[in-house]
């Protein structure tokens, strides 16, 4: 009688491997997730330096005066005096979006933002009367 061997693996070799492909993705998946807040970071940032040079270049135009609480004034053309239909402007197509909170509405303040005024949900915070914008986020309102 002859013995017939069968090919395939056995149970304990398919455990390791599972094993070892568990321990690599429990490696790697935190590092994905680390890129993806650095992304994010990164974006709103870029968007902040925007949304805070195209204030001041209104400014410049506008006899230093700032855009209104919402910066609506920054997606139109505009009058010297801030009204619409001028030769200044638009400054920006639309308004960008805070990544981390996925909107672009703004929050008007009435001074420097602090942590009390960040929300997580309106894209920016803007004192009307500085012009100044600050990221709403718990983490970069400071930015």
């Amino acid at each position: 009688m002859s013995k017939t061997n069968k090919a395939g693996f056995t149970l304990i070799e398919v455990l390791i491997v599972v094993v070892i492909l568990a321990v690599l993705a429990a490696t790697v998946i935190p590092q994905f997730t680390d890129s993806t807040t650095d992304a994010k970071k990164s974006s709103v940032l870029f968007n902040l330096h925007t949304l805070r040079s195209q204030i001041q270049l209104y400014r410049a135009h506008h006899d230093g005066k700032v855009p209104g609480a919402t910066l609506s004034e920054l997606t139109i053309a505009t009058k010297a005096d801030g009204t619409a239909g001028g030769s200044f402007g638009p400054y920006l197509s639309k308004l960008p979006v805070n990544n981390f909170t996925n909107s672009s509405a703004v929050k008007a303040l009435t001074a420097t933002a602090t942590a009390t005024d960040v929300d997580d949900t309106n894209g920016w915070l803007y004192n009307k009367s500085t012009g100044e914008v600050w990221i709403n986020h718990s983490d970069l309102y400071t930015q």
